[in-house]
C-alpha cells in the first residue's frame, strides 16, 4: 500500500518541477526601427493643366498643324481658319475709319471756327449748338469706327490657333474643311494637356478620412505598369462628400509627377496613403505595455525575480536586468496598432518583457515518467498497438 501511494506523488513532483523548469521568459530587444500606418484607396488619373483650345471666330478649317499625341509649346501655331471674309472685315473697317476720320477732322475745324465766332457774338446760339452737334456725333463715329477696325483685327488673328500652354494634344475635334461656329460658347478644336504634372483624385472612405492630411506620402499603382510603384503627395482634402450606395466618401488630390509620360487621364490607381512614417525610432510591441510578471517558485527557478515601481507608473515595461525584471517608466509616442513608439525610458539594446511561453521543443512523451492514475489521452491505445 505505501509503494502504490508514493509513487503518483514521485510522479506529479516530477511533473511539477519539469515544468517549472519548462516555463521560459520571452523577451524584445530594443533597436532603431520604421514604423508606419496606411489608408489605402482607388482613385482616377488626371493632369493637373487641361486647356480646351477653341475659336472665337466663325469659319472653315483651313489647316492642321496638330494631331493626336503631338508634343506641342506654348504659342505654337496649332490650325488656320480660312482667312478671305476675315481679311475683307478689317478692309472695310480700315475705310470705314479713315472716312470718320475725314468727317471728324472737318466738323473740327467748323466747331473751332464757329465757336470765334459765336465768341464774338457773330453767329447765333443756334449756329453754334448745331456745329457743336455735328462736331460731337462726327468725333463718336471716328471713336467707333477706331474699335470697329480693333475687333476686326483681332478677329482675323483669331483665325489663327496657337497653344495656349506646354503639353500633348489628347484630342482633336475638326477636320481639315469643316465649319466651326462661334456662338455663346467657344468652338473647341483642340484638348491640350501637361502630362508631366498628374494627379490622382482618390476616394477615401469616411472612416479613415479623419487620418489623411496634406503633405503625407503616397504611393500607388496602376493596372497598366503592375511592377512599376509610382509616389506622390497629398496636395488636398476636400471637405465635399460622396454618397453612393450608402457609403460616404470624400475625395483626396494627390500631386503625381510623371517625367516618363506613362500615366495617362482616366487610368484608375490603387492608392496607398501612409499616414504615419517615422523611421529610427524604438519601438516595442503593444503587448510589452500589458505584460505583468509572475513571482517564480521555488529557489531553483531560472526566471527573473520582478522589481516593481514605488510608485504607480502610467506607462511602464518590464526590462530585464542583471536576472531581475525593472518596472520602468516610459513615454509613448505613436503607434500602428503593432507597435508602440517610446520616447523615452528605454535605450537600445534593452530586452522588454513580453510573455511567458514554453519551449518548443517537448519532452519525449514516451521517455518521461508518467502517472499511472492519469487518464491517457485519446488513441493512445490504437498507436500501442
Amino acid at each position: 500500500m505505501k509503494y502504490s501511494i508514493l509513487l503518483p506523488a514521485a510522479a506529479i513532483l516530477l511533473a511539477s518541477c519539469s515544468k517549472k523548469q519548462e516555463m521560459q521568459l520571452e523577451t524584445y530587444t530594443v533597436e532603431p526601427t520604421s514604423m508606419s500606418e496606411t489608408v489605402t484607396a482607388t482613385g482616377t488619373m488626371e493632369s493637373v493643366t487641361q486647356v480646351d483650345v477653341g475659336t472665337q471666330v466663325t469659319g472653315i478649317i483651313d489647316k492642321l498643324y496638330a494631331d493626336y499625341n503631338d508634343h506641342v509649346t506654348k504659342g505654337q501655331l496649332l490650325a488656320e481658319l480660312e482667312k478671305t471674309l476675315l481679311d475683307s472685315e478689317l478692309k472695310s473697317a480700315d475705310a470705314n475709319m479713315a472716312s470718320a476720320k475725314t468727317s471728324y477732322e472737318y466738323a473740327r475745324t467748323n466747331y473751332q471756327r464757329d465757336k470765334a465766332l459765336h465768341d464774338e457774338k457773330l453767329i447765333s446760339d443756334y449756329e453754334f449748338q448745331t456745329s457743336k452737334k455735328d462736331y460731337d456725333v462726327a468725333r463718336l463715329n471716328y471713336e467707333k469706327s477706331q474699335a470697329d477696325r480693333v475687333r476686326a483685327a483681332k478677329n482675323l488673328n483669331y483665325a489663327e490657333i496657337y497653344s495656349p500652354i506646354d503639353g500633348i494634344v489628347i484630342s482633336r475635334e475638326v477636320e481639315v474643311g469643316q465649319t466651326v461656329v462661334s456662338s455663346m460658347n467657344v468652338a473647341n478644336l483642340y484638348v491640350i494637356a501637361d502630362l508631366e504634372n498628374m494627379q490622382v483624385v482618390g476616394n477615401v472612405d469616411e472612416a479613415d478620412i479623419g487620418q489623411v492630411k496634406t503633405g503625407q506620402h503616397v504611393t500607388f499603382t496602376v493596372d497598366s505598369y503592375p511592377d512599376d510603384l509610382f509616389s506622390g503627395t497629398v496636395t488636398q482634402v476636400r471637405l465635399n462628400p460622396t454618397t453612393e450606395s450608402n457609403v460616404v466618401t470624400y475625395e483626396v488630390i494627390v500631386a503625381a509627377p510623371n517625367p516618363e509620360l506613362k500615366l495617362i487621364p482616366g487610368m484608375t490607381a490603387n492608392l496607398t496613403i501612409y499616414t504615419m512614417e517615422l523611421d529610427n525610432v524604438l519601438a516595442v510591441p503593444l503587448k510589452a505595455l500589458k505584460f505583468e510578471p509572475a513571482q517564480p517558485e521555488g529557489d531553483d527557478s531560472k526566471l527573473p525575480v520582478p522589481v516593481k515601481a514605488d510608485k504607480p507608473l502610467k506607462a511602464s515595461v518590464w526590462v530585464e536586468k542583471d536576472g531581475r525584471l525593472v518596472q520602468t517608466e516610459v513615454e509613448l509616442g505613436l503607434n500602428n496598432g503593432i507597435y508602440q513608439q517610446i520616447t523615452s525610458g528605454i535605450t537600445k539594446g534593452d530586452k522588454i518583457a513580453l510573455q511567458y511561453k514554453m519551449p518548443d521543443n517537448k519532452p519525449n512523451e514516451g521517455n518521461a515518467e508518467q502517472n499511472p492514475f492519469m487518464p491517457k489521452p485519446p488513441g493512445s491505445e490504437r498507436k500501442k498497438r
